[in-house]
This record gives structure tokens, sequence and C-alpha cells, in this order.
């Protein structure tokens, strides 16, 4: 696979990543229900294109992370979180996922973050070994947080300093 053009989404990006979002859904990351139709905007009031970077290969959108802010408060203002991050099932484990991590860290830094957080699901393990591969730290654990498919799950909040 062609490493991927990385950049920030645009509106016309809306229908690519609603469906990348319903068909990489999975309750390895996923705390909600499959969304089933009618199917919400991918874009909305919180999180529009700006907050989203996309990973292109030939014109085609196989990935995207999501960057917010944790809180709504100035005095959290310094942070960035990552809020949303998936990889179509063909182009897993050739790279788009770390390329898109490390252009939201580029990105947050830019906007003058001083650190990143995200949270992630304690029983997805490749996420996880991808977030540590990239510098994140364990920073704290919400044991049996969720009730997922018939199982507890642990929240894992991870994070780094820019």
């Amino acid at each position: 696979m062609p490493e991927p053009l990385i950049r920030t989404a645009l509106p016309d990006d809306e229908e690519a990543l609603g469906r990348l979002d319903r068909a990489t859904w999975s309750y390895l990351h996923a705390v909600g229900p499959r969304e089933q139709p009618p199917y919400e905007p991918f874009f909305n009031e919180r999180f529009g294109p700006r907050d989203h970077l996309v990973a292109e290969v030939g014109g085609r959108v196989i990935g995207y992370v999501r960057l917010g802010f944790p809180t709504p408060l100035a005095s959290n203002a310094h942070v960035r979180q990552i809020q949303g991050l998936a990889v179509a099932d063909e182009a897993r484990g050739n790279g788009v996922g770390r390329a898109l991590i490390r252009a939201v860290i580029e990105r947050a830094r830019r906007q003058g973050a001083l650190r990143i957080t995200l949270r992630v699901l304690g029983h997805n393990t490749p996420a996880r070994k991808l977030y540590e591969s990239e510098g994140f730290v364990v920073e704290g654990i919400q044991p049996g947080e969720f009730f997922l498919d018939g199982e507890y799950v642990d929240d894992i909040l991870m994070g780094r300093t820019l």
C-alpha cells in the first residue's frame, strides 16, 4: 500500500467518513451501540471537518483521527484529546494509524497544546500498543467502566507531553 496522504478533512468527506465509521464499528473500541439508519451526519455542532485529519490513498479515505478539547474549561485549554480514530480494515497493519497519530500530535503542537490525551478500552490491545509506541503512557484506569458485549471493560486513560 502506498503511503497515505494525511490532510484536514473537507465538508465533502462527510459521506466517506460516515461509511468508514460504520464499517469499522466494533465493541473493541466503541462504547455505544452500532448506529442504525437513518444515520446521523458525521460532522455535527461539536466536531466539524477542521477537527479531523483524514488518511487518503488514491483519492479514497481510508482513515481518520478526531482532535478535540477534553473539557470546555479555559484552565484545560493547553490539552488536546484524541476523540476518535478509525482505519479501514483493508488498510490496517500498513502504518495508517501510526501516520494519523503522528500527524495529530504535530497538529496539537501547532495549536499550542502542551499535552495530548486519549481514552482507550482495556481490551483493545492493538490500539494500546500503537499509542504506547508513540509515547503515550497509562495515566489512569477506570476498572469495569463499561459493560460491552457481555463483559465489563476497563477505560484506560493515556497521555503524553508535547
